[in-house]
């Protein structure tokens, strides 16, 4: 058995890697690179279908760096096909930036949010649609995604490719509708703040939490800051973001 794991751990560091690699004793150099044309091409098949503005925007030697590096470097934490988006991510996350494209990590985690949300298979939570959301205890949808970014990623394409970072955090918010289409929405931060209080778990209702804003604010006027923030729950609350209030303990 040990034999065999090593061959195979040497076969996968071929496909990996066939530069500083070489493939195994009794492999066949023919069937050898056909297994790592195999490889790659599926590789670069999975990440071209989720990531079809990188594809585009990148010229093709970039995206030819960046799939090899993949190959040679990442050690995937998953076996679904679907997830496997997440995996480029992550990858991305932890390289230093490329200086030609150092907005790319960002874009990554931006163009698999949509993914991400249209394979959720999270069921809703049990709420009541109708409850009173200053009473009770708000509950969001669970295909949400609030994301902050360093670079402006809803406006990166093979048109604009940005040379300098944004000078303050960019939000955007995803969500899914009934009928499965992702939208997007450019947020303030206090409207993000928000959605983060509101997601936070624990028992404490609308108004406790709408009053935790109100005090982050540090508003002279309390009152209209509450009212404002109010009047924005509720919108959030009109858009499906906030399904309703928890039923139950």
């Amino acid at each position: 058995m040990s034999a065999l794991r090593d061959q195979q751990l040497a076969f996968a560091a071929y496909l990996r890697d066939p530069q500083r690699n070489e493939a195994p004793e009794g492999f066949a150099p023919v069937g050898a690179a056909l297994y790592r044309r195999l490889f790659r091409g599926n590789v670069e098949q999975l990440l071209a279908a989720n990531f079809p503005l990188i594809r585009a925007t990148l010229t093709p030697a970039q995206w030819e760096a960046q799939v090899d590096a993949f190959c040679r470097e990442h050690r995937a934490q998953t076996p679904v096909f679907p997830r496997f988006g997440h995996e480029f991510v992550a990858f991305l996350a932890q390289r230093a930036p490329s200086t030609a494209t150092p907005w790319l990590a960002d874009l990554a985690r931006h163009e698999w949010t949509e993914q991400a949300l249209r394979i959720d298979d999270t069921p809703l939570p049990a709420h009541d649609p109708q409850g009173d959301l200053l009473a009770g205890v708000p509950v969001c949808s669970p295909w949400l995604r609030l994301e902050a970014y360093g670079w402006p990623v809803h406006r990166i394409g093979p048109a604009f490719q940005p040379s300098a970072a944004l000078p303050a955090p960019l939000w955007l918010l995803a969500r899914r509708e009934a009928d499965g289409s992702v939208r997007f929405a450019e947020l303030g931060e206090w409207t993000a703040r928000l959605l983060q209080l509101l997601a936070m778990p624990g028992p404490d209702s609308g108004a406790q939490r709408l009053r935790q804003l109100t005090r982050e604010a540090a508003a002279q006027d309390e009152a209209g800051v509450f009212a404002e923030a109010e009047a924005l729950l509720r919108r959030l609350h009109a858009q499906g973001s906030v399904l309703g209030t928890r039923i139950g303990t």
